[in-house]
Formats: structure tokens, C-alpha cells, sequence
């Protein structure tokens, strides 16, 4: 048996939210909006909420003293999964999160009118918003990048736009929506070529397949725990470390300072400074659980296996007259279509009797849906517990859809 299938057959049960409550398979292929936990990161959070836990950064007891170091061990198991170090990981909230700081410190600090920023077609929400903001505060241009026939992102057509004007270039380094994995490597050598930084939305990316930031060369990355099989509520922002050590700090409290006085304060070094209040602590050593349970399979093995399931689904459907696909051939863990004359909502309700779990909508992309002419798509995502079975439930599922409105 070779290795995919191994993994599938392995892991799946490490997932208790993998059944229904009466005991039957849940096919679940919406792990693109966030995955299911493994018991290895319930049990860690168990733990740091239970007999572990204490406050962080601030007790001088014992137990206080012992969660600071597994907070911090955290902060070091985290940054070494995406190739970096523990002085240039923050701990946010999550992708929004991280990208909104950036946008808020280095944006507002870095940026001003007529200073251009590159985004493209198929960003994400969060991906936008952030830099629609600073960019009416600060008056700087918003330009946006074209696609290619596969709705990949055209670096050619990046590459012209390009001018020294430019300051950031934002892109997702996978596609929430089509699963197009950007060549991160060009991306930024190109915005490096005008002296632009790079920021890569790393979602979609780190939960499947190797990332290392020194190779990508990227100046910032973000990503989020809870589609990388940890909890909600947390995410992380990668940045260079002389970049963040420019960057002011985005909110005031505890913890993120070095002295205060009604006079002046002065601000703690390093990711601190952007960390006030008391953090996401038990949040943090579930989400270095998450990181460890995902190194421990591999993460080259975890892509091999998706891709399988992708290729398989994108054949299937490519062989119906009635369905569109989007994205390339091989998009990194997602299936993004549309039937003819069948509602994405309501092919999403009548997979749900079988209990096949998609998703249904505009997937916080709402540009890329106007870029690709449709109201929504249906979208199947793959993660490292994703069979052939959940495969075959869902193509009975379209069958049996397109049979109730009469396509059969």
C-alpha cells in the first residue's frame, strides 16, 4: 500500500470529530475553513487549561514560571515550522489579525500618497481590507493584479505593473478559492527588484506542504492555527527581524512594554511589543501541538496525499458536461466547481444529508467571484485525514443532486 493511503488510514481516527454523532463517517471536505483536531492538540489544550495551567510572563511561582517556558517554547516550535526563528513570530489572533498589524505599524509607517501597493484578483478578504485602509488614510494606490486563463496569479502581468512606486506586494501564497499555488520564490524577487517588501497569506500554504520562509524569501508571513489543526483564535505573523524591530507597536497595555511613566514609555523588543495583555496562552501550546503533529507526518507526505485526492476529484468532474472547474490542474488541496443550473447552496444542503460537509458561497473572495462571472462555487477541501471514500460520497452526492433537479 503506498504511502497516502497509509496516512489516511493511520491518522483518521486520531480525529474524534471525523464521525456523526451516531457513529457513522462524517465526509468532511471543508478543512480550506478550518481543520479538525487531532486528540494530540485536545489534549494539550486540555492540559495547559487544567493541571498546567498559570498567567504567563508575570507570576514568579513555580507553575507560572514553568507555563512561561512552554508559552515561549511555543512561540520557538511554531517559528521553526515555517523555517524561522522565535524573535521574528508573533502571536495574533489569527491571519487577520497578523495582516491587519502589518498594515497598521509598518503600512502607516512606511507608506504614504502615491505610494503604491500590488495585491491580486484572487486575494482574500482580509487580503484587501487591511490595505484599502491604510491606503485612504496614508493616500496610497491600490493596484490589482490579472489572472491567468487557470486563475493563477500572472507574475508576467506583475512584472509590468511593477514601478518603484510600489512598496508592498501582498499575495496568497495558496488560493482559498482554487488552490493555485503562487511561485512565491519570483513574487519576490520581483518586488524586491523595485524595493518592494513581500507579504505572503500563508493560510493555505502551511497546513500543506513544506514552507520555509528563508527560501520563499519573503519579508512577511501569516498564517492561522486553526486551519493547521489547532485551535481558533490564534494565528501568527513571521516577519524579518529588522523589520520588526522598526515597527511600532499596534496596541498598548501590559506586557508589551519595557517602562511606563505619565511622562513617556518605552516599549519592550522583539514580538512582545505587539503581544499586550495577558495572551492566548493555552490557545499558543495547542497550536505548537498542531505544528508538531503536522512535522511528525511530513508535511511533503501530507501534500503527496492531498494532490492524489485533488487529481482523482478534478478528473471526475472534468469528465461531466455540466460542471465548471476552477483553478489549475494542480491546485494544492482544493477542488473549487460549478454545475449548471444547480445552486452552490443547494448542492451544499443536499450533500449534507449524506453527511458530506463542502463548501458553499463566496469564500470571502468576493472580487475573484465578479473576476470569474459566478455568484458563488462549490468548494471541496482536502486535508491529511481526506480518503477515497469521502471522494466517492461526494460524487454520489452530485449524482443524487443533479438527479433532484431533474439532470439525472
Amino acid at each position: 500500500m503506498n504511502a497516502p493511503a497509509t496516512i489516511t488510514r493511520d491518522l483518521r481516527a486520531d480525529f474524534p470529530g471525523m464521525v456523526t454523532p451516531d457513529g457513522t463517517p462524517w465526509h468532511y471536505l471543508d478543512t480550506a475553513a478550518t481543520a479538525q483536531k487531532p486528540r494530540a492538540v485536545i489534549d494539550a489544550m486540555a492540559r495547559a487549561l487544567g493541571e498546567d495551567y498559570a498567567t504567563v510572563h508575570r507570576g514568579v511561582y513555580t507553575r507560572s514560571a514553568e507555563m512561561t517556558l512552554a508559552y515561549e517554547a511555543a512561540r520557538r516550535t511554531v517559528a521553526r515550522f515555517i523555517g524561522g526563528h522565535e524573535d521574528e513570530l508573533v502571536f495574533t489572533r489569527g491571519a487577520t489579525e497578523a495582516i491587519n498589524l502589518v498594515a497598521q505599524t509598518w503600512g502607516r509607517a512606511n507608506l504614504k500618497a502615491g505610494d503604491r501597493i500590488l495585491l491580486s484578483q484572487a486575494e482574500h478578504h482580509s487580503n484587501i481590507v487591511p490595505w484599502q485602509m491604510v491606503a485612504e488614510e496614508v493616500g496610497a494606490v491600490i493596484d490589482v493584479c490579472p489572472l491567468t486563463p487557470d486563475h493563477q496569479i500572472d507574475l508576467d502581468a506583475a512584472e509590468a505593473m511593477l514601478t518603484e512606486r510600489h512598496k508592498l506586494v501582498a499575495l496568497g501564497h495558496v488560493s482559498n478559492v482554487t488552490g493555485a499555488l503562487l511561485d512565491a520564490s519570483r513574487a519576490a524577487a520581483l518586488a524586491h527588484s523595485v524595493g518592494a517588501k513581500l507579504l505572503l497569506d500563508g493560510c493555505q500554504s502551511a497546513p500543506h506542504m513544506q514552507v520555509d520562509v528563508t527560501s520563499l524569501a519573503c519579508d512577511f508571513y501569516v498564517f492561522s492555527a486553526h486551519k493547521l489543526y489547532g485551535p481558533t483564535g490564534i494565528g501568527a505573523l513571521w516577519a524579518r527581524k529588522e523589520l520588526l524591530a522598526a515597527m511600532p507597536p499596534y496596541q498598548g497595555g501590559g506586557a508589551m512594554i519595557d517602562r511606563v511613566t505619565f511622562a513617556k514609555t518605552t516599549y519592550a523588543s522583539g514580538p512582545q511589543r505587539f503581544e499586550a495583555g495577558t495572551p492566548a496562552i493555552t490557545e499558543a501550546v495547542a497550536f505548537a501541538a498542531a505544528a508538531d503533529y503536522v512535522s511528525a507526518i511530513g508535511p511533503g507526505r501530507i501534500h503527496e496525499h492531498e494532490q492524489s485526492l485533488v487529481s482523482r476529484l478534478r478528473r471526475e468532474l472534468g469528465a461531466m458536461n455540466d460542471v465548471r472547474l476552477f483553478g489549475p490542474e494542480g491546485s494544492a488541496g482544493i477542488v473549487s466547481f460549478a454545475l449548471d443550473g444547480i445552486h452552490p447552496h443547494d448542492l451544499g444542503t443536499i450533500l449534507d444529508e449524506s453527511n458530506v460537509a463542502i463548501r458553499a458561497g463566496h469564500h470571502c473572495a468576493q472580487p475573484l467571484m465578479d473576476y470569474l462571472g459566478v455568484p458563488a462555487t462549490a468548494r471541496a477541501s482536502f486535508g491529511l485525514y481526506s480518503s477515497e471514500a469521502d471522494v466517492d460520497a461526494l460524487l454520489a452526492g452530485i449524482a443524487r443532486t443533479r438527479k433532484i433537479f431533474g439532470k439525472g
